[in-house]
This record gives C-alpha cells, structure tokens and sequence, in this order.
C-alpha cells in the first residue's frame, strides 16, 4: 500500500511540473526577465516546493531533522545528475555547451552554499549549535548568501538580456495567452506541489520504518528522488520545447534553493537544535554536492562539446558515477 502512495504522489508531481515548465517559459517572455532568471530563481523555487513542504513536516511533525536534511542534500544530488540525463536527451551535442555563461555563477553560488552546510558539520556541535533563540548561527549566513547570490544572478542577466534586445528583436511566442491565466495556473500547480509533497514525507518516513534503513538514506534516495520529480518533468519539460537556459537553470538554481531550505528548517523546528543533528552522511552528500557542481562549472567553462550524437559526455558521465557511488555509500553506511 505505501509503494501504491509513492506511485500517486510521484504521478501527481509530475503532471504538475509539466505545465509548471510551459507556464514558467510564458512569463519567461511576458516579464522580460529572461530564461536563465525564471529558471534558477523562480521555477527553482517552485519545483523544490514539494522538499520546503515534506521538510518542515519531518522535521515539526515526525521530529525526523536528519530525513528532511537527507532529503534535501540528496535532492542536490539527484538534481545535478538530472543534468546528464537532460544532457541525452538534447541530442546531438552537450547541453552544456549551448548554455549561457550565467550559469557558473548559479554553480559557484552552489558550492558557496553546499560548503557552508559541510562545514557546519564539520565544526562539532559546539559551533554549530551556537546561536540565539533556537537559530543557529549558519541559519542568517545561508539567508544572506542566497538572497545576494539571487540578486547577482539576476543583474547578470538584466543586462545580458539588455544586450541581446539591443542586437535583435525578440521574438514572441506567446501573444495568445494572457498574463492573468498565466499566473493563475502557475499559482495552483504550484499549490498541486506543495500537497503532494506534505503527503510524501509521511510515505518517506514510514518506509523508513518498515524498511530498517536509516532516515538520512531514506531521505537521501527515496524521498529525495520523489521530491525532486518536478525538477525532472520541468527540466525535460524545458529542454522539449527548447527552453535548455531555463531547464540548466532550475536544476542549478534548484540546488541553491534546497539549502536555503535548511536554515527555512531551522526557522521553524521551533526552538529544537537542528545543526548539530546533521549526520556524517548527510556532511558527506554535501561534499559530493560540492564535487559534482564543480563538475558542471568546468564544463561550462570548457565547452567542449562530443562530434559523435547520441554519446553521453564526460561531463554527464562523472555526474551519473558520482551519483551513484554516493548512493552506494551512503547505503553501506545506513
């Protein structure tokens, strides 16, 4: 019965996810903000509804702070091989070498972010149970971070899209739909998302239980995977219509999103310490977070791109690999 659960949440989110994409790309166009900030910005931020949603429950409902941590870092992840699979999916070439160069600085933001949650663990509880009224003090650090990360990347690409306006004319695609359905459908697949993922976190938490394996692997694999669903409809959803800035974007800016989550987290476990319960294998996800980011930004810089169609590039190589060694491990270790 609770496989039966995971199977209709999962069906649920990415139905949601795909008229998510069609309607993130029309105020792609209506806004004149540009593919590469809806993506990393606001479907980012959308599509990790379902992980904002499932966390909090965890962590207030179900006092299970190293699910909802294992969920998020996992999501991280997952999210970074989804680029490998977007990656066979636009054929012939490298998706990451037909993308805008803004998305280093999505990635380097990233790995700012990830480094902080690793070093958090790191510290011992002495440091990262620091802080005041229940807030540790790598809470304001991670807000600070990502609110400044989201305003660099969107002067970058104010200006990038000054440039292209100024060089051609752009052309519409949308002129049909108006703004108001636009937003209002936004609005209630995203309302779609946040429900299907509340429900996700007590199919992830219960299958812990029947299951023996440890929360932070749990959330790691199996909720992180679910929850990550809208990234991976929206991201293909993307790539078809030929939206690749929007699809790099929301996996990227994703990333950046989850971790913000976390100190979300601590905000609202109220008064709990949440920090000092990061476990050794949630530390090392974030690692491989790291490693795996760093990845994508030398290929971003690199741009080689294979002659060969349909051949999974190094790059999506050592992204697949590295996901799965991680899951591997994090197996053996829970």
């Amino acid at each position: 019965m609770i496989w039966l659960e995971f199977a209709v949440c999962s069906a649920g989110i990415i139905v949601a996810a795909i008229i998510l994409a069609r309607y993130a790309d029309i105020l792609a166009e209506k806004t004149g903000m540009g593919r590469l900030w809806i993506g990393i910005i606001l479907l980012a931020g959308v599509t990790s509804l379902p992980e904002m949603a499932s966390g909090i429950t965890a962590v207030n409902w179900l006092n299970a702070p190293n699910l909802a941590i294992g969920a998020i870092l996992g999501s991280c992840l997952f999210n970074l091989a989804l680029i490998a699979v977007m990656d066979l999916a636009y054929q012939p070439g490298s998706i990451l070498a037909k993308v805008e160069e803004g998305h280093v600085l999505s990635g380097g933001i990233g790995i700012l972010l990830l480094g902080l949650v690793a070093m958090g663990a790191m510290l011992g509880t002495a440091w990262s149970g620091a802080g005041w009224l229940g807030i540790g003090l790598l809470t304001p650090l991670i807000v600070f971070t990502y609110l400044a990360g989201a305003n660099l990347v969107y002067r970058f690409e104010r200006r990038r899209m000054a440039e292209v306006h100024s060089q051609e004319a752009e052309a519409f695609q949308y002129t049909r739909i108006g703004t108001r359905r636009t937003v209002a459908v936004f609005a209630l697949s995203a309302a779609a998302v946040v429900a299907f993922g509340i429900w996700l976190a007590s199919v992830g938490d219960r299958l812990s239980a029947q299951t023996g394996l440890s929360r932070s692997f749990v959330g790691n694999l199996f909720l992180a995977v679910s929850t990550s669903l809208p990234e991976v409809a929206a991201s293909m959803a993307a790539v078809r219509i030929g939206a690749i800035d929007m699809a790099i974007g929301n996996a990227l800016g994703s990333n950046l999103f989850n971790i913000l989550l976390l100190a979300v987290f601590d905000l609202t476990d109220m008064g709990r310490p949440f920090w000092p319960v990061l476990s050794e294998a949630n530390a090392f996800s974030a690692m491989m977070a790291v490693c795996l980011t760093a990845v994508v930004i030398i290929s971003l810089v690199y741009r080689a791109s294979p002659k060969t169609p349909f051949r999974l590039n190094w790059d999506g190589a050592i992204l697949l690999a590295g996901y799965c060694v991680t899951m591997g491990i994090l197996f053996m270790i829970g």
